[in-house]
């Protein structure tokens, strides 16, 4: 059966199966801090240890390595990242080094996991 073809369900089982970390809501300021442009800020709309998603309010160019800087519940976070998609104004970044920050990011995901499954029950 061809994915393409399939169902919001089966789509959405599809989409989780090719990324690697689970991606979590969570909203906070962030600037993004392109090569060649002055610092464009957003919102963050989702989470994981590998990346994150985000509202921007101009266009960042596809393809670059950025600075990103957003504060988490756990702590600041500064983290290049690999501009990787983008949609209208939804962007998602891709992390590319940073062990400090991916320290933070990664208890902020664990925490945020455990929210957000209490929410659900």
């Amino acid at each position: 059966m061809d994915v393409h073809n399939q169902s919001g369900t089966d789509q959405t089982r599809y989409i989780r199966d090719k990324r690697q970390r689970t991606r979590l809501d969570l909203e906070v300021p962030i600037a993004v801090y392109p090569r060649n442009s002055q610092v464009v800020r957003g919102y963050t709309v989702d989470l994981s240890e590998s990346g994150v998603g985000a509202m921007l309010h101009d266009e960042v160019p596809l393809g670059e390595v950025v600075r990103l800087e957003f504060t988490l519940p756990l702590g600041s976070v500064e983290v290049h990242a690999l501009v990787c998609q983008r949609s209208a104004f939804r962007y998602g970044f891709q992390f590319v080094e940073s062990a400090s920050a991916q320290d933070v990011i990664g208890r902020t995901c664990r925490d945020l996991a455990l929210q957000q499954a209490t929410r659900l029950r």
